[in-house]
């Protein structure tokens, strides 16, 4: 049977071709992944708005798998609405499933502490509005942003066609000397390949998107963060010194 150890149940914008591909690769043996799909048009902030009238339709969907947790698998779409957001999706699922929800934007905050980045830089694929809409989120719990950078993409197609070396070009293109640490934000923006490359090079803590959701998933589920290799710090935590927040 497939997920024995953990059953995941994903729900993705329908347009997001990247995070069900790279939560396959970094699943370890015995966890499984099955998702649902929510209509998106545009990314942006009206069209995410809209995407959340799906979640609890395809909930349900997921649940009928008898999955052990749903993850809402989408980063600017779990925050849009400022913070204490991405804890009101997580229990809309809950309500509707009677399964455990978490949100990507969750996920994104607790690799944050968990690796003691208390200022990040972040890249993305966004538009402007996205971007200061996220950085809102993200100091608004705790966390200084140092800087956000996007693509500038509308299309979801276009953030999916994406090759992973894009943000990791982005990310070597800032100065990070100011930070604790590299967010690459965005589900459908492949970047799981670059994360230890990329962390090597700057001798920083990196995450994703998708890397920390899948954390999170595996927390809840009760599967050591070390039964995954290869992607990153956030599977290993170690002792990171944190730096002062924006106040200082």
């Amino acid at each position: 049977m497939y997920g024995w150890r953990l059953r995941i149940g994903l729900l993705v914008p329908a347009s997001n071709t990247t995070m069900e591909s790279e939560f396959w690769r970094m699943a370890p043996e015995g966890v499984s992944v099955h998702v649902a799909r929510m209509l998106l048009g545009k990314v942006n902030e009206e069209d995410l708005l809209k995407m959340e009238a799906h979640v609890e339709l395809a909930a349900k969907e997921l649940a009928t798998a008898r999955v052990d947790i749903i993850a809402f698998g989408c980063t600017t779409g779990s925050l849009i609405k400022g913070k204490g957001y991405d804890q009101a999706i997580a229990e809309k699922i809950t309500a509707v499933t009677g399964i455990p929800g978490v949100t990507t934007s969750t996920a994104v905050l607790e690799a944050l502490h968990a690796l003691k980045i208390g200022r990040v830089a972040i890249v993305t694929p966004y538009i402007d509005e996205l971007n200061w809409r996220e950085a809102e989120f993200i100091e608004a719990n705790g966390i200084c942003v140092t800087k956000i950078v996007g693509l500038g993409l509308l299309d979801n197609l276009e953030i999916g066609n994406q090759e992973y070396y894009v943000p990791y070009k982005m990310a070597k293109s800032l100065r990070l000397d100011d930070c604790d640490g590299v967010f690459i934000s965005c589900t459908n923006f492949r970047s799981i390949e670059a994360i230890e490359i990329l962390e090597k090079e700057i001798d920083k803590p990196v995450i994703s998107s998708n890397q920390a959701t899948f954390a999170a998933v595996l927390k809840r589920g009760g599967v050591h963060l070390d039964s995954v290799k290869g992607y990153g710090s956030l599977f290993m935590p170690k002792e990171i010194k944190r730096g002062d927040d924006c106040a200082k």
